[in-house]
């Protein structure tokens, strides 16, 4: 918590001078991603047919979230962030709340190249006091504002007999300047 408290604190900090020069040094940035899961019941007989289900990828979930910080020419981002996580198969709501730096250099006229790394805290809802780390890492294409990505997280809590829960996304983000 304490890391959290010191990264706010000088999130305001920099955000207070970056105010005084009168140039825009926020961002704004929203996500939606679909989790994705290996098949548990790849050539499984689907119904009294026989039909088959061969596909070795299905969706596992659904997640969005926010976030605001700042950030340098577009290119350096710092900031905190928010949201929500469902887990179908695991029957998980989880809220994570981190800090996230990215990095997005440009690779052509229009075209970045975005990595982004993220570390805080997750807390499972509807499941008493069961939180623990959060970390997320995110590489994906795209503009200025708007980023294709593929990300994998992890939540640092047992659940049933697992000792962490993991995720692998794919998602769109729209980034305001």
């Amino acid at each position: 918590m304490r890391h959290f408290l010191f990264g706010l604190l000088i999130l305001s900090f920099i955000n207070t001078a970056a105010q005084s020069e009168k140039k825009k040094f926020t961002y704004f940035q929203f996500d939606i991603a679909a989790s994705i899961t290996g098949n548990p019941d790849i050539n499984e007989p689907d119904d009294q047919y026989g039909s088959h289900n061969n596909a070795w990828l299905v969706p596992d979930g659904l997640g969005s979230k926010i976030g605001y910080g700042i950030q340098y020419k577009k290119w350096i981002t710092l900031g905190l962030h928010t949201g929500i996580d469902y887990k179908w198969n695991d029957k998980l709501v989880a809220v994570p709340v981190y800090l996230n730096f990215g990095l997005s250099p440009k690779v052509g006229l229009e075209t970045r190249i975005t990595v982004q790394a993220g570390y805080g805290k997750g807390f499972a809802l509807g499941r008493g006091d069961l939180n623990g780390l959060y970390r997320k890492l995110r590489l994906g294409i795209g503009s200025d504002e708007f980023t294709i990505f593929v990300e994998t997280s992890q939540y640092d809590f047992r659940l049933y007999d697992q000792k962490n829960i993991q995720n692998i996304s794919l998602g769109v983000s729209i980034i305001s300047f």
